[in-house]
């Protein structure tokens, strides 16, 4: 049994305590991890469902869709904002690992008939668009924490893989995320629930983290830093940019604020880490965001490099999170796990 420092949990698991049950009086706050690795719902509702549990914007379900047999293999989920990226990523992970598909078959969208995300599969990898902003990529870590759940995935891993603004660091560069805050510098995620707003702890792995940084390799042509993320809410005004529709601030305004960020560790600005992280480690899930930098928003707002040059940088945090992948794929089978 794990003990906790303090007899006052947070009221949330986090995955290193799998058989972590809070002793408080009435708390109903039990294991979140079966003994096997598998994820238990913080939802007791979706036992109650009769006709079972649809996960409508991923068009799957537990009566229409044996999710064991076509997801139970899951080790890992990559998320990113596109489709395109996702099957880009998807393509890439298939040739590093050799992963080799049926005859005669091809790579296929599991979600094509839902119209909201793409979804691959390759082996024990899931590559899944997650849209753009918070409330687009929180829709999908509910379905998707659900769908492991039914699956009886084992220790899932989870990353986002994007595209973020720098902050002190250049066009190309990765940054991996050690922590996570919003706007106004809360490491939490925060959200109106029954008419009342709930905090939830923005927690990621730092050993993940580390890990994840310590593979990039010298002839990689780009550079790896760990750092905290901003996840804004906006664009445009909520990242202090000065190109939007509206600006009631000046270019000062937005140095100061930059620079501010800059002075406090954070490296780069971006749409989702706060519900990534919070969602994952409610879920009792391992995750990390990777994401590269588009530009330098200390020096400028627009995004002016050419497509082929930023589709180029795109690689670079598929690049790292695949070697981790493979990695761990090579030591499961020397391992014989």
């Amino acid at each position: 049994m794990s003990k906790r420092k303090s007899e006052e949990h947070d009221n949330f698991y986090h995955y290193d305590d799998r058989d972590y049950e809070c002793k408080k009086p009435n708390c109903n706050v039990t294991k979140f991890r079966n003994p096997d690795g598998t994820l238990r719902l913080r939802n007791p509702h979706i036992k109650k469902l009769r006709d079972g549990d649809f996960l409508y914007h991923l068009a799957l379900g537990t009566k229409s869709h044996n999710l064991e047999e076509m997801f139970g293999d899951v080790k890992f989920v990559c998320m990113g904002g596109t489709a395109k990226r996702m099957e880009t990523l998807a393509n890439y992970i298939m040739k590093e690992i050799g992963y080799k598909l049926p005859t005669g078959s091809t790579l296929q969208d599991l979600t094509s008939s839902s119209l909201r995300f793409a979804m691959y599969k390759v082996g024990p990898v899931l590559c899944v668009s997650h849209g753009m902003g918070i409330p687009s990529i929180s829709i999908l870590l509910h379905e998707i924490i659900k769908l492991v759940h039914h699956a009886k995935a084992k220790d899932p891993i989870f990353f986002r893989v994007g595209t973020c603004g720098g902050i002190g660091l250049k066009g190309g560069d990765v940054i991996v995320s050690d922590s996570v805050i919003d706007e106004l510098g809360n490491p939490y995620y925060q959200q109106p629930v029954c008419g009342k707003l709930v905090k939830k702890p923005a927690i990621l792995d730092k050993n993940l983290a580390q890990e994840l940084k310590s593979l990039s390799e010298l002839d990689d042509g780009f550079e790896v830093v760990n750092g905290t993320t901003m996840a804004a809410n906006c664009f445009y005004e909520g990242q202090g940019r000065t190109d939007g529709a509206f600006c009631e601030y000046t270019e000062e305004d937005k140095m100061e604020y930059l620079k501010m960020l800059h002075e406090k560790g954070v490296r780069n600005i971006e749409m989702e880490g706060t519900v990534f992280a919070a969602h994952t480690y409610h879920a009792g899930i391992k995750s990390a965001v990777v994401n590269v930098a588009l530009l330098n928003r200390l020096e400028g707002d627009q995004v002016t490099t050419p497509k082929e040059v930023m589709m180029e940088w795109q690689n670079h945090p598929q690049i790292i999170v695949t070697r981790y992948i493979k990695r761990h794929l090579q030591n499961s089978s020397t391992n014989g796990i």
